[in-house]
């Protein structure tokens, strides 16, 4: 069901953005990486996070960690990654699969402005083969992401 939401979204937002399906796995940086033929920062990670009792994403560049500090001056509040058994619950996507697209349900959306290094970026697309090559903003825009600056700076 994932694939095909993510997959229905593009269709009714975006038909100019086509999903790509690999025979491999693309479930971790490095491998979406691999199988993209990209640099790990280009790929566009979304991490599901819990800031109080709201749920929301954060999509970060593949070679970014969240910086504490600065999510919690964002958001207020201390903020902790979702048990991987909640993640596909409450988006509709597996881990490894998780994008800011074709939700279940509204979830707010945050793009982390160290995704605008580059022209265009590889979020996963609904599954641990799928992913779509998009610009940062159009993604955010799509997304009705908010941009924030809360990952620590890359080495």
């Amino acid at each position: 069901m994932s694939l095909e939401s993510v997959r229905a979204f593009f269709a009714e937002k975006a038909p100019d953005i086509a999903v790509i399906e690999l025979a491999t796995s693309t479930a971790t940086v490095a491998e979406a990486a691999a199988g993209h033929g990209v640099a790990p920062a280009q790929i566009a990670k979304t991490l599901s996070i819990r800031i109080g009792d709201q749920v929301a994403l954060v999509v970060t560049r593949g070679d970014a960690r969240l910086d504490n500090r600065k999510a919690k001056a964002m958001f207020g509040a201390k903020v902790r990654m979702l048990d991987l058994g909640e993640v596909e619950a409450i988006t509709g996507h597996p881990v490894g699969g998780v994008c800011p697209f074709g939700l279940i349900a509204p979830l707010p959306v945050y793009c982390d402005v160290s995704l605008k290094a580059f022209d265009e970026v590889v979020p996963a697309a609904g599954s641990t083969r799928s992913a779509v090559r998009i610009a940062p903003d159009r993604m955010a825009e799509l997304a009705r992401a908010v941009w924030v600056d809360v990952c620590q700076e890359p080495r």
